[in-house]
């Protein structure tokens, strides 16, 4: 059998196998011109040859790479040739991600949606179609199980999905592996855009991709990526299931209400462990603003005022509080109440060397979490270009260190461009950078006195910065809540 023929016909029962496409249907194809999303625009326009389907085609060009216009003439060229409408959306993500404090992963992931939307709603109501392949199915997986997660998050990307507004989202290519998307193309002559950033490991998924998995098929199993998704279709199952229970058992116990929720105790305890635990986070992500970054912390929390009597209450995220009253549980989220952490606040960071052998984490709410760990000099190491992570030499550090929003004196030092530094005003450098005037107060700064280390997500100054000389390195990290969460796939890109 050909390789067309074989992946055509692998990809179409997939397809039926989970009802993705009903005859007459519109779709709306996610492509940015890359393999995995041109694959899936060729495969949707065969399938088109047996199934009546109207098909339109989403790009979006993140304004990130200076050949991003050259991907959108490209993928615009194919829909004309094709005969399909083609909706362009042109989008700052790295300004997005500052407005919403959140990483550029995540950004360009709403922007995308919010774009796939957009082209649906056009069309009278699509359904959206995106190319995540087996691989990326296999890379969430094991994202979500090295941070820590449940059955849901082991579940990977769901084929059919239904978002909060009702939108059907469908993955045609998760039954196929990277290797059989490129094959497919070659073998029907067709070329495609290649993303740059897909190759760095600046993303951890990308440290996933380019060495775990590889590791695994080569060392450990061959097709570990398949394997991984039959898994993953049986904790899907299995997860359904659960969710089921779920809302029965809160049926039984709990009575919600917009901004209330209350549980009868008796009735609450009488249910397993594992549905308590699965009934309090359905009651709080129900609370919160998106319904998420509710985290096991919280739902332990609110699990021992079922366990143990008296009249006591727990402040959550979001303004939410718990509160044991008499023979129930109630938990209400004060509409009024601000949501945002306030950093002003000084949080201090005691440099001792503990921090070399246990990292230290700082809560700063909205905003994040902020981590410290002392690193021994190694030769093989280099300065990480992640945004969100950065060295400093730990010895050039004489003062204790805070975490605080910007104050009047704050200042870089920037070189000069003759082998010098000089003092900047975080001010000016904030102007500098058009940051915009509403958001600098809200951006973390990690600083020694008045002298400022990082301003978190943008700059670091060139004072503390590691050298040929460093001997210990002060590693600090933020990790934003939007990058914490425990959504599915989204962090992931169209490809």
């Amino acid at each position: 059998m050909k390789i067309r023929e074989k992946t055509e016909k692998k990809v179409f029962a997939y397809l039926e196998e989970h009802r993705m496409i009903a005859p007459g249907e519109k779709i709306v194809a996610g492509v940015s011109g890359g393999a995995d999303s041109v694959c899936l625009l060729f495969l949707l326009l065969s399938y088109r040859e047996r199934v009546p389907l109207s098909l339109a085609v989403a790009h979006i060009n993140h304004s990130i790479r200076s050949d991003a216009e050259e991907d959108a003439r490209y993928v615009e060229d194919l829909c004309r040739e094709s005969g399909i409408p083609f909706f362009l959306t042109v989008a700052d993500v790295r300004r997005r991600a500052l407005e919403e404090k959140c990483s550029e992963e995540d950004a360009g992931r709403r922007i995308r949606y919010e774009a796939f939307r957009r082209a649906a709603e056009e069309l009278g109501g699509a359904r959206i179609a995106v190319a995540h392949n087996s691989g990326d199915n296999a890379e969430t997986m094991l994202f979500h199980l090295f941070r820590g997660t449940g059955i849901k998050g082991l579940s990977g990307i769901l084929p059919v999905r239904t978002d909060r507004d009702g939108m059907k989202i469908i993955r045609p290519l998760l039954c196929l592996e990277r290797e059989e998307i490129e094959a497919y193309l070659e073998d029907r002559g067709i070329e495609w855009r290649r993303d740059s950033t897909n190759s760095g490991d600046d993303y951890r998924r990308n440290r996933i991709r380019h060495h775990i998995l590889p590791y695994a098929e080569r060392e450990i199993a061959g097709g570990a990526a398949e394997h991984m998704l039959q898994t993953a279709e049986l904790l899907q199952e299995t997860e359904s299931f659960l969710e089921q229970q779920t809302r029965e058992a809160l049926e039984a116990c709990a009575t919600v209400e917009e901004h209330r929720a209350t549980a009868d105790v008796e009735r609450f305890l009488q249910f397993h462990p594992a549905l308590q635990k699965r009934m309090l986070y359905e009651l709080l992500c129900g609370l919160s603003p998106e319904g998420k970054d509710i985290f096991a912390v919280h739902i332990r929390d609110t699990m021992d005022l079922f366990q143990k009597s008296g009249h006591r209450s727990v402040s959550l995220p979001f303004g939410i509080t718990a509160r044991r009253q008499y023979g129930e549980v109630a938990l209400e989220r004060t509409e009024t109440s601000d949501l945002r952490k306030d950093i002003n606040s000084e949080k201090k960071v005691p440099l001792t060397e503990e921090i070399f052998t246990h990292p230290a984490v700082y809560d700063l709410g909205e905003q994040g979490k902020m981590e410290f760990q002392g690193i021994s000099v190694k030769k093989d190491r280099e300065v990480p270009g992640n945004r969100y992570t950065k060295w400093f030499d730990y010895d050039k550090i004489k003062e204790s260190l805070v975490i605080r929003s910007r104050r009047q004196g704050d200042f870089l030092t920037i070189a000069d461009g003759g082998g010098n530094t000089v003092h900047k005003s975080l001010k000016k450098y904030m102007v500098t950078e058009k940051i915009p005037r509403q958001l600098r107060d809200e951006i973390p700064v990690l600083a020694a006195g008045s002298h400022v280390l990082w301003l978190a997500g943008w700059r670091i100054s060139e004072y503390f910065k590691v050298d040929g000389n460093t001997k210990r390195i002060l590693q600090v990290k933020l990790y934003r809540d939007c990058e914490e969460s425990e959504t599915e796939e989204e962090n992931v890109g169209t490809h």
